[in-house]
């Protein structure tokens, strides 16, 4: 067989956005400023959705982009840029313990590669057909209970934070401006 029919538009498609994920994952994980990594799990969050899509997990994708890029990661930006004098800051996510962790890697990276190729992987073809009626079904049906306590479990997790929330306000209220002033200095 030659090798170019072997190649599909699906096969580039995988490919392109694996190559994607794998170049913002390590710009999460090894840029040297916040925001740069914020940005590079923009990319990270967008590809996997891409993959989804590609799949044939529509509901997924669509999923991915709106909770986790549309929302989450935007809150992660704003939360980023909006905090007060976060250029003066020298915050870095090298780590210290890197010599520890690369033999780790690599032998974890070896076997994984030594898996993907010995490995027989069965070619099926994704069928387009909707998810979403299934989803719906099962929510409504097999998983209820699990769907309704861990929305309780939100909630609860909403009020509680509502609840420290109030409370920190009230005592930095009572606060004298000069202990205001050695809280925020860390003395």
């Amino acid at each position: 067989m030659n090798l170019i029919s072997l190649i599909t538009p699906t096969t580039v498609i995988f490919y392109t956005l694996s190559a994607i994920i794998l170049t913002s994952a390590a710009g999460v994980a090894l840029a040297p400023n916040i925001l740069y990594s914020a940005f590079s799990l923009l990319g990270t969050l967008g590809g996997v959705a891409g993959l989804y899509m590609l799949l044939g997990a529509d509901f997924v994708g669509i999923a991915q982009l709106l909770i986790y890029v549309g929302g989450i990661l935007v809150l992660i930006l704003f939360a980023v840029l909006l905090t007060n004098k976060i250029g003066e800051l020298k915050l870095s996510n090298l780590s210290s313990g890197i010599m520890v962790a690369a033999p780790a890697a690599v032998a974890v990276m070896g076997m994984l590669i030594n898996a993907s190729i010995t490995t027989h992987w069965p070619k099926t073809e994704a069928v387009a057909a909707p998810t979403t009626a299934r989803l719906g079904d099962a929510f409504l049906k097999e998983y209820l209970l699990p769907f309704e306590l861990a929305s309780l479990v939100l909630l609860m997790a909403l009020v509680g934070a509502m609840v420290i929330a109030r409370r920190a306000a009230k005592e930095v209220a009572r606060e004298t401006p000069a202990e205001a002033h050695d809280r925020l200095l860390g003395d």
